[in-house]
């Protein structure tokens, strides 16, 4: 029988190994239960009311169980289920509409072509400290309405508090729990200056959140402010870094997006299918399931590997990497699928889908400049040091990103 061992920071989940097993089965067992290999058992599980998130666990499964970490995880929307969850999505959801993002565009255009005119001179860049890293933290902030020089101790913070989904995370509960305190001191300055001074931004919205009377109590919103910075800032730094280390290994790909930037929501959706930064998704049976053979007992947990089901022969005949055929494919299954839906897919999707293309554009004939540095390939993944060149470029009129690709509906940080 094979075997997966998931707590194992040399297991690959897109190797060959789980290529092949998945051409003989539909599941695995793990160090973490089992694991959903195939598209169409994966969406169909992951819409399955007879299972709940899965991830409150994760600390006991870690031999973690009790202190601050510990409790902040449990209440975390990752982790709640039933009623609880959903009264805290419903008041959280006004903040994160698909127009309130979509009008932020031009800013995030400005912020990516600013952070390219520092390097594109140089024609090298290391890519996580010098765009991904400072993109994403920024952006963090004008959401929330923070001053742009935060964004450092945003960076820093979210940082440790990816250590969250390490498979190493039973030996970073100090580095978690310092910057868990830290975070949410700075935002609560935040919070009160933002019930007596309100401004248009994510802050004052959930602070002024309510529904039939219901608000977020101020535990509660630090709770899930601190989520927010953290899950955005983490999962697009280390989802664009995979994107363009999937765009390098193709490089007519590179070059299409460059020449096709209103192909940019496509390539975010295309990325997110084959190197996605969630590379597996948790959920738990709160009844005995029996599966297509599989039967999982009340409080098993099963883990759908996202880059197995996204290059699932069976679900798309041809699941090689290609930006103009990502309307073509079944929904990819990085942002989760069912009530868990990630929250904030449309911030995620909106901020890469800018980035790439001005990337492509003003990076060309872009290539790694050595292997860089990359967290193990299981868990959430991404790179920490992904050096590149390419041909210089001077500064000139900047490139707009036309709004175009495929609905926001289909297809997350989340689990």
């Amino acid at each position: 029988m094979v075997f997966f061992d998931l707590a194992d920071p040399s297991f690959d989940v897109t190797s060959p190994l789980v290529h092949a097993t998945r051409e003989e089965q539909w599941y695995v067992e793990t160090s973490y239960g089992w694991a959903v290999l195939r598209h169409a058992e994966a969406s169909a599980l992951l819409r399955d009311r007879r299972f709940q998130q899965g991830n409150a666990k994760w600390p006991a499964q870690n031999g973690i169980h009790s202190g601050l970490f510990s409790d902040w995880w449990k209440e975390t929307l990752l982790s709640l289920e039933g009623d609880d969850h959903m009264r805290i999505r419903r008041l959280l959801m006004p903040a994160f509409r698909n127009r309130v993002i979509a009008a932020m565009r031009p800013q995030f255009q400005d912020l990516a072509n600013e952070l390219i005119d520092a390097f594109a001179p140089r024609g090298e860049v290391e890519f996580i400290s010098e765009f991904a890293e400072p993109y994403a933290a920024r952006i963090i902030c004008q959401l929330m309405g923070l001053p742009d020089e935060d964004w450092r101790k945003i960076a820093h913070w979210a940082d440790e508090l990816g250590f969250s989904f390490s498979i190493d995370v039973g030996n970073q509960v100090p580095r978690i729990e310092a910057a868990i305190t830290g975070l949410a001191a700075h935002l609560e300055e935040v919070v009160a200056e933002r019930q007596g001074q309100p401004r248009d931004d994510l802050v004052t919205a959930l602070v002024q959140a309510s529904e039939d009377g219901d608000r977020l109590d101020r535990h509660e919103l630090s709770v899930a402010l601190v989520f927010l910075v953290f899950a955005g800032m983490e999962t697009t730094r280390n989802q664009l870094g995979l994107a363009v280390q999937t765009l390098l290994k193709h490089p007519d790909q590179w070059a299409l997006l460059a020449a096709r930037p209103d192909l940019g929501a496509d390539a975010v959706e295309e990325v997110m299918r084959v190197n996605p930064t969630v590379t597996w998704v948790t959920r738990e049976a709160i009844e005995d399931v029996d599966l297509n053979g599989l039967h999982i007992p009340a409080g098993g947990v099963v883990q759908v590997l996202s880059h197995a089901a996204g290059t699932d022969p069976a679900a798309m005949p041809d699941p090689s990497f290609d930006i103009a055929a990502a309307n073509q494919r079944p929904p990819h299954l990085g942002f989760g699928a069912g009530v868990h839906h990630c929250l904030g897919h449309f911030v995620a999707r909106t901020d890469m889908a800018v980035a790439l293309p001005l990337l492509a554009q003003r990076m060309p004939e872009a290539v790694p400049d050595g292997p860089g540095e990359w967290l193990p390939v299981s868990g959430n993944t991404g790179a920490l040091r992904f050096p590149i060149r390419f041909r210089p470029q001077q500064p000139a009129d900047h490139p707009v990103v036309p709004v175009a690709g495929p609905s926001v509906s289909t297809g997350r940080p989340g689990r």
